[in-house]
Parts: C-alpha cells; sequence; structure tokens
C-alpha cells in the first residue's frame, strides 16, 4: 500500500510539472512590492586627506559638535551630529553667494534673507536663516586646511580652493558645494592626487 501511495504521488508532481504553459492573467502586475531603499555610494574616505575629528570637536550644551573656519576666515563652519551640517558667514551677516535666493523663511515663518548653506540627515541641500549662534564656534574654531575633509556623526565637510566648501550627509548622500561663485545641491570630494 505505502508503495502505491508513493508511485501515486511521484505521477502527480510528473504530471502537474509537465503540464501545459503558463498562463499570465496581469493580475500580479498592479500588485505592490516594497523595495528596500538603496543605500547612497559615498566617496572613499581617504586617510591621507581626512582631518582628526577630534581637533575640531568642541563640547557645547554637554554634546560634542565639529566647528571649523575656512583658510580664508570668511567662512564658519560645522558638523552638528545628528543635527545637520553647514556653514554661515563670519559675524552672520547675508550670503553673498550667486544664485543665492533673496530671502527663507526662519524658524518663525518669516521671510529674510539667508545666512547659512545647510544639509540635514536627510533631505536636499538648502540655503537657511540661522538663529545664533548657527555654525558659529562658542570658542574659536580651527581652521580646516585646503584639501582635508573632516568626517563626523555621518557627515563629512572638505574645503578645496578650487570648488570651495563642500558638506555631506552620509545617511542620504545629498549635499552641497558652494563659494562665493556660486551653490551646486552636490557634495565635491577632494580629488585623490590633491597635495
Amino acid at each position: 500500500m505505502r508503495a502505491i501511495t508513493l508511485t501515486t504521488a511521484a505521477l502527480l508532481v510528473i504530471t502537474g510539472c509537465s503540464g501545459g504553459g503558463v498562463v499570465n492573467t496581469g493580475e500580479w502586475a498592479t500588485f505592490p512590492t516594497s523595495v528596500a531603499p538603496t543605500a547612497p555610494v559615498l566617496p572613499p574616505i581617504d586617510t591621507p586627506h581626512m582631518a582628526n575629528a577630534f581637533d575640531y570637536a568642541i563640547s557645547e550644551n554637554d554634546r560634542a559638535a565639529y566647528f571649523f573656519t575656512t583658510p580664508s576666515g570668511r567662512w564658519h563652519c560645522a558638523i552638528l551630529p545628528r543635527d545637520k551640517a553647514g556653514c554661515q558667514v563670519t559675524g552672520g551677516g547675508a550670503l553673498s553667494v550667486a544664485g543665492a535666493p533673496d530671502t527663507v523663511a526662519d524658524a518663525e515663518g518669516e521671510e529674510v534673507p539667508p545666512n547659512a548653506i545647510v544639509v540635514e540627515p536627510d533631505g536636499e541641500a538648502h540655503f537657511a536663516a540661522l538663529d545664533a549662534p548657527g555654525f558659529t564656534a562658542p570658542d574659536t574654531a580651527k581652521v580646516l586646511p585646503f584639501n582635508k575633509t573632516l568626517i563626523a556623526a555621518l557627515f563629512r565637510c572638505n574645503v578645496q580652493e578650487a570648488t570651495g566648501v563642500a558638506c555631506l550627509s552620509e545617511q542620504s548622500g545629498k549635499g552641497f558645494t558652494f563659494s562665493a561663485d556660486g551653490f551646486t545641491p552636490q557634495y565635491s570630494e577632494v580629488p585623490l592626487d590633491a597635495p
């Protein structure tokens, strides 16, 4: 009896697999699928161009943040962990970057001239109006030399003589590059052959 049951089961499997073609009714064409978001492709961590984040850490309100100024001294920049990275004009005045909007909404929703360029963990880089202190260090911040990249708390920033300041959110892959000549909503990595 057991031999007959096994033989019958084997015949059913063979018959089921050798039957006619597959009929596509299209009912699955509109079935929602979920695809996990892909992680952004990040520039490599290039050791010769990497700055020591410890040198730029300043404790503020029992929390470490990473502050730097550009070699010209014109820009105050910072990486504020789990919050944002960016730069603002020294002295807190309005930005003088080609292509910057005339006004942006501040924290109260009022239209005011922008004083900073910001990238947050998620979302596009943008011009903003930050309340003091913004990206200004509570103490004197160190200069980030040309062609050095500061990497901390899932952000990275660098300063290049040819392109200006660039910052990136490693979480979203979004960033910016700017100088007085203009703004690009894209991060510029320090070239591997930079001195």
